[in-house]
């Protein structure tokens, strides 16, 4: 548009700054978030300032620190050594256990996660909890802050809605929000084992990131919303009629969510996936632990172990999990075994 007026992009910011100043500050902000998402948060404000006013942008750096504070974007700073143990830490990291679990039914595995929404004139968030088995989506909220109310509310929903027996795992990031005092007391009260991702392994959570980009795809994207009451509106129609009950699931044969979840048989007047929460396993948690003690002998010495690195329990200490989470995640084994993980 700038080369056919044949004038320059600073000079059109500039105009659009003082005719239309909510525009123009929706324009930058959007253009900082295409930036920080391009470059993996790895852009710190002066970088992210020079390459904005590459862009044609006229913004200063003190004005690109403000937004990037706003939405949550400043680079993460790099830590003079890395800790193995979570003890520096105000709240509990858990046990990676989704990684491992082989799921029978529904409500054994719900994944959660938070995203963004760029509204007419602001950003607001979506926080959602998703049935792991059966990609339903249960709870899902909207606000205009990361507060814990956020995710606080989406998983009330969830749990309002299908009353799940004692023993489910929830699993997230390890973000403060899931990481909280309040959100742990809520999974607490309903009997619910709380799972985490570690840092850079979001692999576990890969279905409530391809729900993201379905819901951006196929509905954000689409349409403009000029108010947050407006986006509500517009996501319980996708989500709770469209994505559930309509749109069909290549990962469940091209069935429904809603669908599905009907087809599965029933055992004493309840679906199997309910039932089978007591019986449902961890496959090669004996490997976790088994390198570990190994290890400890001197058995394994200069070998790497055979799980995965974001699971093993000498990264975290042991203080951060719930009994009921190593009772699941550890077989019995020999006194010798049992002696030397108590020790970890």
């Amino acid at each position: 548009m700038c080369e056919l007026a044949r004038v320059s992009r600073a000079g059109y910011y500039r105009s659009l700054a003082t005719e239309e100043p909510g525009r123009e500050e929706m324009e930058t902000r959007a253009a900082i978030q295409q930036i920080a998402i391009e470059h993996k948060r790895r852009y710190g404000y002066r970088r992210v300032t020079f390459e904005l006013r590459a862009r044609g942008f006229a913004v200063n750096h003190k004005r690109v620190v403000r937004l990037m504070r706003e939405d949550n974007l400043l680079a993460i700073g790099r830590r003079r050594f890395v800790l193995t143990t979570d003890s520096r830490h105000r709240f509990k990291v858990h046990l990676n256990l989704a990684a491992r679990m082989e799921l029978t039914g529904i409500d054994q595995l719900w994944v959660a996660d938070i995203t963004y929404i760029r509204l007419g004139g602001e950003f607001v968030y979506l926080a959602i909890v998703l049935d792991r088995f059966s990609r339903r989506a249960l709870g899902w909220s909207l606000d205009r802050t990361l507060a814990a109310r956020l995710p606080l509310s989406a998983l009330r929903q969830a749990i309002a809605e299908r009353q799940p027996a004692p023993g489910l795992v929830h699993h997230s990031d390890c973000g403060v929000q899931y990481a909280c005092r309040e959100y742990g007391e809520l999974l607490e009260a309903h009997g619910i084992v709380p799972s985490m991702s570690r840092r850079a392994n979001p692999y576990d959570n890969a279905v409530c990131e391809s729900f993201m980009k379905t819901l951006k795809y196929e509905e954000i994207h689409c349409n403009r919303y000029d108010s947050l009451e407006e986006l509500a509106a517009h996501m319980d129609e996708f989500i709770g009629e469209y994505y559930n009950h309509q749109r069909l699931h290549s990962a469940l044969g091209y069935q429904t969510p809603a669908r599905f979840e009907a087809a599965l048989p029933r055992q004493n007047g309840r679906s199997a996936g309910l039932a089978a929460t007591e019986t449902m396993s961890f496959s090669g948690h004996r490997e976790i632990y088994r390198s570990d003690v190994l290890v400890e002998s001197g058995e394994l010495m200069g070998s790497s172990p055979s799980h995965r690195h974001d699971e093993s329990p000498t990264g975290y200490s042991p203080a951060s999990c719930s009994p009921a989470e190593l009772a699941s995640a550890s077989p019995a084994s020999s006194d010798s075994e049992a002696q030397a993980v108590e020790s970890q």
